[in-house]
């Protein structure tokens, strides 16, 4: 069986790395992270015109989608240069707009990039509903535009800004399509969480291989080897299932995607803090944006146990068990 990325795909990936390289995104996420959206907003365009929304959106819609293996590509290298932003709340907004009458005023600006959506599950915060321009509330029962937000909470990551959307605003639907959100915000989440987590590996890499003790990089020891290659094992293992899930589509294979992505940026996020030494700990080094969000990222759209849950069959979402 032959799974990996064709062509078009891996130069996908690659225009992508170069356009955001280019960006300088530590400076972008300190600038989105301090309430100026100025910079944030220029790259959400830029990315937009890259095709990146579009992949969610269908071609009546003026998108190019829905194509799940190309938004997996996508946000790979989105969370492998710590993008800020709703970047999953977007995705999640044109699937639930996707058939409904709000479809035709909103998908067309939203896969531009001429807009920035977010969306607030029942009892959640919204992630950055003050840079947003489309507020969704979700529930079971219903879909609304939210007529403004809350004030805002800063999350444990910076670059992540938390809203309570205001309550009422415009019906655009009754049993709008959550799981079906829900599993597609997932696999984006899951597709970011590894590209944080390849960038801290990678990061890490370089540092051991420049910092010094007794007279030899650090990198030679081999408690530090071991450390570095569970990190990228575990990566490795999550890489297939993120695009696995890509191609299914089935709750059951997301689920398990984002909660294997999700722990091994994670533990790679604690083994580049402890190998940088103290140095981890501060905000003014860029290791630290993508240390909290990969802390972020393992809760966001679903908790590790909520998605444990759901690949043994006892989701509490919709999905159904895999056969």
């Amino acid at each position: 069986m032959r799974f990996l990325l064709d062509d078009e795909q891996q130069a996908f990936a690659r225009s992508l790395d170069a356009m955001l390289t280019a960006a300088d995104t530590p400076s972008v996420i300190r600038s989105w992270s301090a309430g100026d959206p100025t910079a944030g907003r220029a790259l959400w365009r830029r990315i937009a015109d890259a095709g990146v929304f579009a992949l969610a959106v269908p071609e009546a819609y003026e998108g190019v989608g829905p194509l799940p293996v190309e938004l997996a590509v996508a946000f790979v290298e989105l969370g492998r240069h710590a993008v800020p932003g709703p970047l999953v709340e977007t995705v999640a907004a044109a699937v639930l707009l996707n058939e409904l009458e709000a479809a035709k005023r909103l998908l067309p600006a939203l896969a531009s990039g001429e807009v920035i959506a977010t969306v607030a599950p029942e009892g959640s915060y919204a992630l950055d509903g003050d840079m947003a321009t489309v507020l969704l509330a979700v529930g079971a029962k219903e879909l609304r535009l939210a007529p403004g937000h809350g004030p805002v909470r800063m999350s444990l990551d910076p670059a992540r800004r938390l809203t309570r959307l205001d309550p009422g605003g415009e019906l655009l639907a009754r049993n709008p399509p959550l799981p079906r959100a829900l599993t597609w915000a997932r696999l984006a989440t899951a597709a970011q969480a590894l590209g944080v987590g390849l960038a801290l590996l990678d990061t890490t890499v370089a540092y051991v291989k420049q910092r010094h003790q007794f007279g030899v990089p650090i990198g030679s020891f081999q408690a530090v080897k071991h450390q570095l290659a569970d990190a990228k094992i575990a990566l490795e293992f999550a890489c297939p299932l993120v695009f696995g899930a890509a191609l299914s589509m089935d709750p059951a294979d997301v689920a398990a995607a984002k909660v294997t992505a999700c722990e091994a940026a994670y533990a790679t996020a604690r083994t580049a803090l402890q190998l940088h030494g103290a140095i981890g700990y501060t905000a003014e080094y860029d290791l630290s944006l993508w240390l909290t969000k990969a802390r972020a990222l393992r809760t966001a759209w679903g908790s590790p146990g909520e998605c444990r849950a759901m690949v043994l069959g006892g989701g509490i979402s919709g999905g159904g068990r895999r056969s």
